[in-house]
């Protein structure tokens, strides 16, 4: 379904064409001054110094052939040669009724769908979800749920840090704590236990001891190395190991996720990519792209055109360990080889942005890839305090995922007791679903690469630009809908359209509405969530300023009120597609 704007523009190319005039500047924009017009053309301005005409002589010109349209209510030419209008109501109530019966509300899916990998730069395992896991989960899932949406075969992949000194680190620990354990014996021959020598909670507590255990001990940090090496070579008792942490981290993993609305396709981590490296680094070796510098292997990757200083991407450390970079390249040529994409897009903190630079520039140069495939770094900012610093517990830690989740959540919970008497367990589901949309919301709202503060009780509000005031207004929608269902019948069986003849709060719902497929496409181009957020906020205000201007179940005349109806019910699609897309869903009452 054609753009509200692109059919707008398509008029003032028609007559443009008629009278000579290049059609490249037809375009039609949402006006800066909503007090004199909707829309404007400001074409005749820069049509008038090649033609040699005043500004104001075009555009009258323009405005006379496009006289008596049934699209336009008014349209006028004002000095010094801007064209400014209104649309008609009947034309805007067309359009909203060809929205209604679209299946996909008027926004149209790719005519050639592209296939897509989404990489969410996961969390490394044995350690729990954190909020500084949070954002790459949420807009890594939109932006899956947003192609979808559009049509595209899209692959989201949680990519785990499975394969690095972590592990290590991990096994030196063990080692330490348990050194009885068969894994550590190297007479022993026999099959390794089935079962984990570790919970969950055990394995929670034996990383951080490790990692606080390398910064002060040298000899430590240079057997959690080794360990390294030896696991990423194929050791038997190390992958062993390696395989109970993987069972035991995933599982937890999983449910934390779930939580957040957030899934996957794929499971892979880095490990995935250890049977493409040693051919891919040595034919970067044979073919001269990669060299020796300081014993390590190394690619140079600086452009001349490059402002600052681009470092040579590191493909084999000295001692023949891989490193990130390495295992990014190598799951590039297994992605290539599955699934063939259009595009691969990588979630994760901007100031990653060197380390990606490095990867696609070395995948390029080795060929990896061609131009028929895209390589995509989506930056994100750092999710702040109210302080301005990093997210941090009281104390100064980290606060971990369930931990923040359960926090929104119990805020809630407070409002809701607050406003209504309900029974605690209803009130706790209803809390869980809004706080999960005042977490994702809170987040999406902002630009993707800008910081951002994350205020529990700014987002867990009901009123102004959150989650839950979104919400609020489609339960409010439902509650109408409910209410007209039962005292005239099934609402879906209503065969008239929306209004031809508008209240002012009525069209200015119905022009609202008529963006929808447009910010849709602007977010997908863009990579830009905060676009549909900006959306179904203004979307909202406009439907509670309708509703509070127009007595919709008391209206006597039922032609009217059937419209209102039908308004309702184009509304509640458009918000509740948003919400979807932005991984989130609302309840049927709060």
């Amino acid at each position: 379904m054609i753009k509200l704007l692109d059919k707008l523009t398509e008029q003032f190319e028609k007559v443009m064409a008629e009278c000579g005039y290049d059609t490249k500047f037809a375009k039609v924009t949402v006006s800066n001054r909503p007090d004199l017009c909707e829309y404007q053309c400001n074409g005749a301005m820069a049509l008038a110094k090649a033609h040699k005409k005043a500004p104001i002589m075009i555009a009258n010109e323009l405005v006379e052939k496009l006289s008596g349209n049934e699209i336009f209510s008014e349209i006028v030419a004002v000095n010094p040669g801007f064209i400014n209008m209104k649309i008609s109501d009947s034309f805007l109530a067309s359009y909203i009724d060809e929205m209604a019966s679209d299946d996909n509300t008027g926004c149209e899916k790719n005519v050639k769908p592209k296939t897509v990998v989404i990489d969410y730069g996961g969390p490394n395992v044995a350690k729990p979800l954190h909020v500084g896991h949070l954002r790459s989960a949420i807009i890594g899932e939109t932006l899956k749920r947003l192609y979808r949406f559009k049509g595209d075969n899209v692959i989201g992949d949680v990519h785990l840090g499975d394969w690095g000194l972590q592990m290590g680190l991990i096994i030196e620990q063990l080692k330490i704590e348990q050194p009885e354990l068969v894994y550590f014996d190297d007479t022993y021959t026999g099959e390794y236990p089935a079962e984990p020598p570790f919970t969950l909670a055990e394995l929670e507590k034996i990383y951080p001891a490790a990692s606080a255990r390398s910064k002060v001990d040298e000899e430590f940090k240079d057997k959690a190395q080794t360990a390294t090496l030896e696991l990423q070579k194929g050791k038997p008792a190390y992958t062993a190991l390696w395989k109970h942490i993987m069972t035991v981290s995933v599982a937890d993993l999983k449910n934390n996720y779930k939580n957040l609305n957030v899934d996957f396709d794929l499971w892979k981590g880095e490990s995935d990519a250890k049977p493409y490296i040693d051919a891919m680094v040595d034919d970067m070796i044979d073919r001269g792209l990669a060299h020796e510098s300081q014993g390590a292997m190394v690619v140079d990757v600086a452009e001349e055109t490059d402002s600052k200083e681009i470092p040579p991407c590191i493909i084999r450390k000295s001692d023949g360990a891989a490193l990130y970079a390495t295992s990014d390249l190598a799951t590039i040529i297994q992605r290539v080889q599955d699934f063939m994409p259009d595009e691969i897009i990588y979630l994760a903190d901007k100031r990653q942005e060197m380390h990606f630079t490095q990867v696609f520039r070395t995948a390029k140069k080795a060929g990896i890839v061609d131009d028929s495939i895209k390589l995509i770094y989506q930056g994100f900012g750092t999710m702040n305090g109210k302080d301005n610093k990093p997210f941090k517990t009281r104390d100064g830690g980290v606060m971990r995922l369930e931990t923040l989740l359960n926090d929104v959540n119990n805020a809630v919970y407070d409002k809701i007791m607050e406003n209504r008497e309900e029974s605690e367990e209803n009130a706790r589901a209803t809390a869980k679903i809004v706080g999960l949309a005042a977490v994702k919301y809170g987040d999406l709202s902002n630009q993707t690469s800008k910081d951002y503060i994350f205020d529990t009780e700014r987002f867990a509000s009901f009123e102004g630009n959150t989650g839950p005031y979104i919400l609020y207004t489609i339960v409010r929608i439902k509650s109408i809908l409910e209410k007209y269902a039962e005292a005239f019948g099934d609402y879906n069986q209503i065969t008239t359209g929306v209004n031809k003849k508008m209240t002012p709060s009525e069209k200015n719902l119905m022009m609202e509405l008529s963006k929808f497929n447009a910010v849709i496409d602007s977010a997908y181009e863009e990579l830009a969530p905060y676009k549909i957020c900006g959306y179904i906020y203004d979307l909202s205000n406009a439907f509670n300023s309708f509703y509070h201007d127009n007595k919709i179940m008391a209206e006597e005349d039922k032609d009217k009120q059937k419209g209102f109806i039908k308004l309702l019910m184009v509304t509640k699609t458009a918000l509740e597609k948003s919400i979807d897309i932005l991984g989130f869903t609302a309840p049927d009452r709060m």
